[in-house]
Parts: C-alpha cells; structure tokens; sequence
C-alpha cells in the first residue's frame, strides 16, 4: 500500500476560519478618502455655483484639510503594505479593469491639485503671506485664482471618482460576498458626502451656511438609510452566500455595534437633532456633526472587518 502524506497550512492562525489581510490601515483610509473627496465636490460646486463668498467655509476653508486628510490616507496605505519599496510599481501602467489602479493614478492627481486649489486662499488668513516671494510659487498662485471656475469641473469630476472608489475597492472583490454589490460605490460616496457636510456644518459660523449644510446632510442621510436598506434586501433575494454574509448583522456579530453605532448613532439621531435645529431649537451643532463622523468611521470599519469573515465556502 502506497501511503501519501498531505500537508495543509488551512489550519495555521490567520488562514481559517477566515483570511484576514485588511486591518485598520485600509478602513482609515476610505474614511479620509471618502471625507477629502465630499469636501472637494462642495468647494468645486459652489465656486461653480458662483457662491464663494456666501458659503465661505465650504469654498474656502474646509478644502484646506482635504491635503492633509490625503496624506494621513496615502500614509495608512504605505504602513500597510508589505512591499513597500515598489509602491512605484502602480505607475508603471494604467489598468483600466482594476480598481487598483484607478485609485493609484486618482490619488496622484487629486492630492496636488488639492493643495494648488487651497492655495490662493491661505492669503486670506494670512494677508501678508508672500510664499516667500519665490516667483513660480506666486505665478501658481495667481494662475489659479484667474482660473478658478475652470478647475472646478476636472475637480468636481475627481471627487466622485475618489469618493465612489473607495467602495468600488471592496466591491471589486467578488470573492466576499459581503462586497460583491455594486451598491457600495454610491453607499460609500453618499456617506463622504454626508460626513463631508458635516464637517462644513460644524466649521462654520455663518447661520445660513449651517442651515444650508444641515438640509443637504439629511438628504444625504435619508439616501444612506435608502441604500442600506436596498442594499440589505438584495443579499437576502440573493444566493445562500449572501444571504450567510447579511446575517451577521441581521442576530449576527455584528449586529450590535453595526445597528447601534451605525445606524441610530451616526444617522438616525444626528438626522433627529438637525430636523430640531431646523425647527428652531438651540443644539451644539458639534453633536450632530461629530455623530456623523463617527458613524461615518464605524461603517468602514465594520463593512471591512465583516467582509473579510464572508467567503464561499460553506
């Protein structure tokens, strides 16, 4: 008799009873990225709206954290990759069937132009800024200040490809089925808008521009909850996978924290709280922003890790 020896490596940490390979890293960056992208497309809309000097914390001054937000997002991207000396290697091609590689070429562009649009407003805090008379640094300067309005719609155009791409990320992965539906692309960009919205509201100190902010977060609010629960529905007239995958936040693991931080804390509530501001009652509008933040940054967290318990083998 001829004995064989097989040897598995299924049964090693890490492999099963799932192949975990996203941490942290990855939900930090589709939440800056969604943010940075929401902020873009309501400082390009409203310079394309002529409305620049009514909405100045929209055009003018939440833009200034979208490079920053970028940098920590490409930052949590480079600390998580395992080969980090060939990042290089996403420029050599353009693959236009991989979302990889629509993401490497978007950031590239959005995070220069990100700092060239905040530029010209800096002198407006700091009228006496010169960027230390450096003549090309000037030149930039009042070239896109001439040409503001023009800029605005290639911007426009890369904040909803940044915004929708980082749910296309996931759902480009048609090996979870947690991922694998094409709502996620608008899911993921309505909520950087709505926390987007947020943030503006929550700079703000312009009544009008709060109120403004306010009804465009409870519409972009009420669109989520529409997704979510489209979403939902069609797992469970999906496939047994699916129907497996939505479980867990159906009794579920995460059922909980995705319920209870997601949905009643990060949309419904602040949703609740911006109808009383409208109707007249006094509310810190830091509450309801901060909640849709927060929301905002648990639903990535939670659809990342979720996604990577599902798999197709049952």
């Amino acid at each position: 008799m001829r004995e064989e020896i097989i040897t598995s490596g299924r049964m090693n940490p890490g492999v099963d009873p799932y192949l975990h390979v996203w941490g942290w890293e990855i939900a930090i960056y589709l939440f800056v990225g969604g943010l940075a992208a929401g902020l873009l497309f309501f400082s390009a809309y409203y310079v394309l709206a002529g409305k620049t000097k009514e909405l100045p914390s929209a055009v003018k001054w939440a833009p200034m954290f979208v490079p920053f937000l970028l940098i920590i997002g490409l930052s949590a991207l480079f600390y998580d990759l395992h080969n980090k000396l060939y990042f290089w290697q996403l420029y050599t091609t353009i693959r236009l069937e991989s979302p990889m590689s629509w993401g490497a070429w978007t950031l590239l562009v959005v995070t220069p132009f990100s700092m060239l649009w905040s530029a010209p407003f800096i002198r407006e805090i700091f009228p006496n800024w010169n960027w230390w008379n450096i003549k090309i640094l000037l030149g930039i300067e009042e070239w896109m200040t001439k040409n503001r309005r023009a800029l605005a719609w290639p911007l426009l155009i890369f904040a909803v490809i940044l915004g929708i791409y980082t749910g296309i990320l996931l759902s480009a992965f048609n090996a979870r089925p947690l991922w694998n539906t094409a709502i996620l692309g608008p899911l993921f960009l309505t909520s950087g808008l709505s926390t987007a919205a947020a943030l503006i509201m929550w700079l703000s100190k312009d009544a009008m521009e709060r109120k403004l902010f306010s009804k465009i977060d409870l519409i972009l609010i009420g669109i989520e909850l529409f997704l979510i629960t489209h979403m939902f529905m069609g797992y469970l007239a999906g496939p047994e996978v699916q129907i497996e995958s939505v479980r867990l936040f159906l009794g579920g693991e995460f059922t909980t924290v995705f319920w209870v931080f997601v949905v009643f804390m990060g949309l419904i509530i602040p949703a609740g709280i911006e109808i009383l501001e409208l109707k007249g009652y006094h509310i810190p509008v830091s509450i309801p922003s901060i909640l849709v933040l927060f929301g905002g940054l648990a639903f990535r967290f939670i659809i990342l890790e979720a996604g990577q318990l599902t798999r197709y083998l049952y």
